[in-house]
């Protein structure tokens, strides 16, 4: 599994890669986890606004900072 966190540094940018690093470590989540902060890299994925959150390939947030919950299903949802 990959997740991707697109920002270019901004404090909910870095407080989303925190939150996500914090989750994986807490749920013992096998995965690499990627700051991606080339604006280039971050269009090729569609994002208007920053923070996004990109999991296995897949646009699953932007903009937003996610509920801890909100981002445990949808890594659920790419281990099966």
């Amino acid at each position: 599994m990959n997740i991707k966190i697109l920002g270019v540094g901004c404090s909910r940018c870095k407080k989303l890669e925190q939150q996500v690093r914090d989750l994986v470590a807490k749920n013992n989540i096998n995965t690499e986890i990627e700051k991606v902060t080339d604006i280039q890299d971050m269009i090729k994925y569609g994002i208007m606004a920053t923070p996004g959150l990109v999991i296995n390939e897949k646009l699953k947030s932007s903009g937003i900072l996610p509920k801890d919950e909100q981002i445990l299903n949808w890594i659920k949802e790419e281990i099966n």
